[in-house]
């Protein structure tokens, strides 16, 4: 990542309509093996991994306990960001099915593959972290947050805990390595879980899960 616009990927009008053509055939595909509303297959998998940018999808399991987390959380007519974790924004899409779910969401990516989703998606750049307001998201309009910085480092979580900040009306989910537990509260005052993440690469890394809220579904509090 850089401070500079001019590094910033950008896919070409073609890819862009190759991923869009994919990403519609993926809902066709899902109407036509289960006609229900409901089906729970809604837009999942349009954008996959790339471990290049510091991408690394949870398991299935974890990100199904993550993305419930996040509904319970946001409650009825509630919003959800999910700041660097496109994996659990791609699993809400999933759960709520294509008419859409009990909250909105949305997705702050530096990659610009998740254009794809169209108003879910906030470009965000960490180096940058509070930038993306100049793209209409206002302070405290979301109900929690979910952030996966990219980078173990203090220099990423101090950057994305201020993102974090201008996001949040409260409730904060925080998902890093368990190195970083003392900085994160001092920076989000979020305390440590016992639900365990897991990556569908096996990471070396020890992570947690944070939250500022008591949690049943993460066991916190």
């Amino acid at each position: 990542m850089s401070d500079s616009d001019d590094d910033v990927p950008t896919l070409s009008a073609h890819t862009l309509a190759a991923l869009q053509e994919f990403y519609e055939e993926t809902r066709g595909e899902n109407t036509h093996n289960d006609p229900s509303p409901d089906a729970g297959h809604f837009a999942v998998g349009a954008v996959s991994e790339d471990w290049r940018m510091s991408q690394f999808w949870y398991t299935d399991d974890t990100a199904t306990r993550l993305a419930e987390e996040l509904l319970h959380q946001a409650g009825e007519g509630g919003r959800i960001a999910c700041v660097s974790a496109p994996s659990v924004y791609q699993k809400i899409k999933q759960l709520c099915g294509p008419r859409g779910g009990p909250a909105a969401v949305a997705v702050l990516e530096y990659d610009r593959r998740f254009a794809i989703y169209g108003d879910d998606f906030v470009f965000y750049d960490y180096n940058r972290p509070l930038a993306f307001a100049d793209q209409g998201v206002a302070a405290g309009s979301f109900d929690v947050v979910l952030a996966d910085p990219p980078y173990l480092s203090e220099e990423c979580l101090t950057k994305v805990a201020q993102t974090v900040k201008y996001l949040s009306k409260g409730k904060v989910l925080l998902c890093t390595g368990a190195i970083m537990e003392n900085l994160a509260k001092d920076l989000l005052n979020v305390q440590v879980c016992h639900f365990l993440p897991r990556h569908e690469r096996n990471l070396s890394n020890d992570f947690r899960c944070f939250v500022n809220y008591p949690s049943g579904l993460l066991s916190c509090g």
